[in-house]
């Protein structure tokens, strides 16, 4: 049993009153153990011992069909997308909507600026269960609290995570750690991260000695705004800081920080530290914002620096975070596919989405060998689309709207395409499901769309682990 939870000793427990008082005590201890109450205190049994959310930022279901014909040569063969549960999620932000009799009879429904999220607001929708305005993170319309899933999942003893393929203390690792008005006031938030916050591993960009290229920064001033300001880079570039009270003893807890591709690696198999901080030696993204032909073909411009994948990053956290045996929660987010679709680069999108796939991958393998699908939730999906993208000679024609398919070229071969828009857009997205609770998601699908058929708001997915946790104040949120 984890030390964060009180323990139930039955040698200090008063028997004194005789048998029928024994009776009655067991008795009302079988009743609280069916009926999911807590005992003296002590949460009820979990129904599920690991939560794994991964966000493929900015994605839409034409993003994934796109690194599927290029990987594959044809859609539908991601693994993610043989998951028992597939649905559509809406992601719109407070106070707007998504109406799907509008959005498949104008075509530029989805695209206006009233109706799409940005990755704050949606990543606090995902983590509180409440929907907020743009920029919020973890904060409601009237900038108060929320309650995260991390919090829930600390309270119950479990150890938690998030990492990102771009800044550690960007909107949507923020939208489920940190609370504050604004996603670009990077320094408090990371501040609290660190600082604050009970995470066992944090993990993202944002270093402040390496430029986009994986290359020291000599010629120039130094940005330390990623990792909460130069102060606190003092702090951590030595190897260690001291952060809160993540393991419930009463004493803070020192972060280990690591930031070269070797010690990602090494951490992946054997002994870990407790917590972890890891900060790839890049500035903004692992590979998305490197140098090069931004609009080349997907890998015609080589990777560099001394950076570890996603999956690597990935493989890490699970290897930190598994030492719990009271199980644990994850973020993962790619968060790279929305930057390449906002600058509409085929190209570097199908890279991330690679990438993010293989990350999947390594969940998948860590679950088969470390875990099971009766302890281990897992969901794959995105925060909101962007880019608009569709098959090329889609749009507004003489006999309405037309939303073509991409079109495959072949294994290795970008497929053609069409952008729509160089922001987000309010269509729906991808969600996939399986493992422990899965099939909750299905319930809440009460929305049907006429070409994506059954779908779930964003919200739904704080609400739904808020139950598996069991998190009395889940109908409150």
């Amino acid at each position: 049993m984890n030390h964060r939870k009180l323990q139930f000793e039955f040698g200090n427990m008063p028997f004194a009153g005789g048998l029928k008082k024994v009776i009655c005590l067991l008795a009302a201890v079988v009743i609280l153990i069916f009926s999911g109450q807590p005992i003296y205190g002590r949460k009820s049994c979990h129904r599920v011992k690991n939560i794994i959310v991964m966000i493929s930022d900015g994605c839409g279901y034409n993003h994934v069909d796109a690194a599927s014909l290029y990987q594959y040569g044809r859609t539908g063969v991601q693994v993610y997308e043989q998951f028992p549960v597939r649905l559509g999620m809406s992601t719109y932000a407070a106070g707007q909507t998504y109406k799907p009799g509008l959005a498949w009879k104008y075509f530029n429904y989805v695209s206006d600026s009233t109706g799409y999220t940005d990755s704050a607001a949606a990543a606090t929708a995902m983590s509180t269960g409440v929907k907020t305005y743009k920029e919020a993170i973890g904060v409601d319309l009237d900038r108060h609290l929320l309650t995260h899933i991390v919090e829930v999942a600390e309270q119950k003893g479990k150890a938690t995570g998030v990492i990102t393929s771009v800044q550690l203390s960007h909107a949507t690792p923020a939208g489920f750690v940190a609370h504050n008005e604004s996603r670009n006031n990077y320094e408090q938030i990371a501040k609290q991260m660190i600082y604050k916050s009970c995470l066992e591993v944090i993990m993202g960009c944002g270093h402040p000695y390496y430029d986009d290229d994986g290359m020291p920064i000599t010629n120039k001033k130094k940005e330390y705004k990623y990792v909460g300001g130069e102060s606190i880079w003092d702090d951590l570039k030595d190897g260690s800081v001291t952060g809160s009270d993540a393991d419930g003893d009463g004493k803070p807890d020192e972060w280990v920080v690591i930031d070269s591709r070797v010690d990602f690696q090494a951490m992946m198999v054997g002994p870990t530290p407790k917590r972890v901080i890891g900060i790839p030696r890049k500035h903004t993204t692992l590979q998305h914002a490197r140098g090069g032909d931004k609009k080349a073909e997907p890998f015609a411009v080589p990777y560099n620096g001394d950076v570890p994948t996603l999956a690597e990053m990935t493989k890490a956290a699970l290897n930190v975070l598994d030492n719990d045996t009271d199980g644990f929660f994850l973020m993962i987010e790619g968060g790279a596919i929305d930057w390449a679709s906002h600058n509409n680069q085929i190209g570097r999108l199908i890279e991330e989405q690679i990438d993010f796939n293989k990350a999947v991958e390594a969940v998948l393998q860590w679950i088969v060998l470390n875990s099971s699908w009766s302890q281990t939730l897992l969901i794959v999906t995105a925060d909101h689309e962007c880019g608009y993208l569709t098959g090329p000679k889609s749009g507004i024609s003489q006999n309405g709207p037309v939303w073509n398919p991409l079109i495959g070229r072949g294994i290795g071969k970008v497929p053609d395409v069409e952008w729509h828009s160089t922001k987000h857009t309010n269509a729906l997205i991808p969600f996939y499901a399986r493992g422990a609770g899965s099939q909750l998601f299905k319930r809440r699908a009460q929305n049907r769309d006429t070409v994506r058929s059954f779908y779930l708001d964003n919200t739904s997915i704080a609400k739904v682990v808020f139950s598996l946790l069991g998190h009395q104040n889940a109908d409150e949120n």
